[in-house]
């Protein structure tokens, strides 16, 4: 709690600035994910975030993360509200501050047309940054909610890129359904094959997502 503590004083004492890519880091906890799943969710994505080449990255970039979790139709939460990374004491105190999260949502149903419309919404009390991606997280297809195509286009009509974690089980179900209904012309899929993989796949996904080569 302290850490989380000090980390929101820190982002409330930074005014906002121009970053080049406004990232929310969107989570699924629905009720297939168990805790165990939840924990390695939690501390593969803070390892990534102390990467060091990533960590360079944000801090080079000012990148601005924000981190949600989201399971039914009416269950999305900021959990990490918006801050710049601007030196590597804002990536340590983020990252330490994501190990911490409590699970927002337990028992509840996969809605991810739901929770892309509230990343969209989400974006308009960030930064104004060059690039605005959503990074979709899930280990299931919708059981409740709206159709997941239509906010998809919503995303490319606001010029948003939405990006996707797969987490699979045997076979490619999800990674299919990511690449076929969740992801932008411009986005892309990354599978973990389980949730002991998720460490290392969302390593390699934010490492795509923050090295965008810009014309």
């Amino acid at each position: 709690m302290f850490m989380r503590a000090l980390f929101i004083t820190l982002c409330l004492a930074q005014p906002a600035a121009a970053c080049r890519t406004a990232l929310i880091l969107s989570m699924d906890v629905s009720q297939s994910v168990d805790p165990g799943e939840y924990r390695l969710q939690i501390d593969g994505l803070a390892a990534a975030l102390r990467d060091p080449e990533i960590a360079e990255i944000l801090v080079r970039d000012e990148v601005a993360l924000s981190v949600v979790q989201w399971s039914g139709v009416d269950a999305q939460e900021v959990s990490l509200d918006w801050t710049q990374m601007r030196s590597p004491s804002h990536v340590e105190l983020f990252a330490a501050a994501v190990a911490q999260l409590p699970r927002a949502f337990v028992m509840s149903n996969t809605a991810p047309a739901e929770a892309m419309r509230h990343a969209l919404d989400h974006f308009g009390r960030g930064p104004e940054c060059t690039r605005r991606v959503i990074d979709m997280s899930g280990d299931g297809t919708p059981n409740a909610g709206g159709e997941i195509g239509q906010m998809r286009r919503a995303a490319e009509r606001a010029g948003v890129t939405v990006n996707g974690l797969a987490i699979e089980g045997l076979g490619r179900a999800i990674t299919n359904f990511y690449q076929r209904n969740v992801i932008t012309r411009d986005g892309f899929v990354e599978t973990a094959r389980g949730h002991r993989d998720y460490a290392r796949a969302i390593r390699r996904k934010i490492l795509r997502e923050i090295s965008a080569v810009f014309g």
